[in-house]
């Protein structure tokens, strides 16, 4: 009898491609198809040595070559495509067998997928796959959903192939249906906000603080020693680092300032307000991307008047890069801090049980926003599961406190300055927001009563009231 795989891949473009090497350098027998049969033969001939792969050259052929449970990893552009795959392979499955569906889909999709192919007999597993090419390579962070039977064959797969960190796999089951594709949106939420935080950082240092590109590389290698230590810290300092060789010029002066986006940074912020969740941190990210796409209207605006202020000196020049290290930390727990509560929000609606901490646990490896203070988001969903927010456990509530005179003071600066500072901005109006004792949305309440009849309620007795405004003496009523 010919040997079966334990797992196949179709799509066999670089992220499947690479998905596939990495269970094969881990010893799973790998089975391949694409609808190119280029691909397939191209991968085995370049990469054939580094495992177990069978190669089949249609449907039928690549379903007999798995072992039961079959499970099949779908690595095809969400949407259309990925249907159109389900539909193929579908039929040729049995009762028990699993379809994964590893790229980027949108969670709604992913819930209608599953209960289309559960009725079917069939189980089928959105899984957010977060780390790029070199993480599906090398060990990505793995985010799967679906029934719990499917990650009892699934699950030691995924991990074997995971980030591993302090020797723990950064793959957990998520939860129900969507609840894997949820996860991995809400993490491509909260990366989009990290990256506009960063990207202010290097904005404030050059034109608050005058540095250099070059300089500013320096600053956040020796961010990268401590608190802020990060992948995407990281990075950053390579890219500033980094001289174009064309024109001699630092790389980030060439390079056009128009940031693109694919569409889950505009996923989390559309869900977010169907849930009613304030992720005002990740929504402004998304909008100061398509702001600095909208040329023409950039370009109409250019000649308006701005600040005549004095650059920075002295002792506040010398002291400016440990404010903006203060205030990017502050507003990177509030970036993280919103994320996790649209995760439970989320969890919440759609009737998911996400363990919070296990989702802390397995971004600290593999994915993009894989950074060291994901240690103190695990360990302070381990000491309160329930809690309502990062920004009130004590070493988060402690840190944040400390930051926010910098915090102010970097945003004080760069409105002074006409420096555009919106992920910084809006997360210390959130904070304050947070911490307010009254805010002005009994105005607001008044205002939709007076022109609406919307009602509003009272501090100092239950129910609805309406105020009859046109009314002589205004008499109110219980709405």
């Amino acid at each position: 009898m010919s040997k079966k795989a334990s797992i196949g891949v179709t799509g066999l473009a670089v992220m499947g491609r690479n998905l596939a090497r990495n269970l094969a350098r881990h010893g799973h027998t790998v089975a391949l198809h694409n609808r190119s049969e280029e691909r397939t033969r191209a991968l085995v001939d370049q990469f054939g040595d580094e495992g177990d792969f069978i190669p089949a050259y249609s449907a039928q052929e690549f379903v007999n070559a798995l072992e039961r449970p079959r499970q099949v990893v779908v690595m095809v552009k969400a949407g259309g495509p990925t249907d159109a795959v389900i539909e193929e392979f579908a039929p040729l499955l049995e009762e028990g067998d699993v379809i994964i569906d590893a790229g980027n889909a949108h969670f709604a999709d992913t819930r209608r997928r599953e209960k289309a192919l559960r009725e079917r007999g069939l189980h089928f597993v959105g899984s957010g796959v977060s780390g790029g090419e070199e993480g599906a390579l090398h060990g990505p962070s793995i985010m799967p959903g679906g029934s719990k039977e499917s990650y009892e064959s699934l699950g030691p797969l995924f991990e074997d192939i995971s980030a591993k960190v302090d020797g723990e796999p950064c793959c957990t089951h998520i939860g129900a249906d969507g609840a894997g594709h949820f996860v991995k949106m809400v993490h491509n939420g909260i990366e989009y906000a990290d990256m506009q935080l960063i990207a202010e950082s290097f904005d404030l240092l050059r034109h608050a603080g005058g540095y250099a590109p070059a300089e500013i590389a320096d600053v956040f290698r020796t961010w990268n020693t401590g608190r802020l230590d990060s992948y995407l810290i990281e990075i950053t300092a390579d890219v500033l680092a980094h001289v174009d060789k064309t024109s001699g010029k630092p790389f980030v002066d060439i390079v056009e300032d128009a940031a693109e986006q694919k569409g889950t940074g505009r996923w989390t912020v559309q869900i977010g307000l169907d849930l009613g969740v304030p992720i005002s941190g990740i929504a402004e990210a998304v909008f100061a991307r398509s702001l600095s796409g909208s040329k023409s209207l950039r370009a109409a605006a250019r000649g308006l008047g701005g600040p005549s202020a004095a650059p920075l000196s002295g002792a506040s020049l010398e002291r400016f890069a440990d404010d903006v290290e203060q205030a990017l930390y502050a507003s990177k727990v509030v970036a993280y801090a919103q994320g996790f509560n649209q995760i439970q929000a989320g969890a919440t609606e759609y009737g998911w049980d996400i363990d919070l901490g296990k989702v802390a646990s397995i971004w600290r490896g593999g994915c993009i926003i894989r950074a060291k203070f994901l240690n103190d988001i695990t360990a302070a969903y381990a000491d309160e599961p329930e809690l309502p927010t990062l920004l009130t456990s004590g070493g988060f509530r402690k840190a944040v406190e400390d930051a926010q005179d910098s915090w102010r003071s970097v945003i004080s600066t760069a409105v002074r300055l006409g420096i555009p500072t919106p992920g910084f901005s809006t997360a210390l109006a959130y904070y304050d927001g947070l911490r307010a004792d009254r805010l002005p949305a009994a105005l607001v309440q008044g205002q939709r009563d007076f022109f609406g009849a919307h009602t509003y309620r009272r501090v100092d007795r239950e129910g609805s009231f309406h105020t009859a405004w046109a009314a002589d003496g205004r008499p109110e009523s219980d709405a």
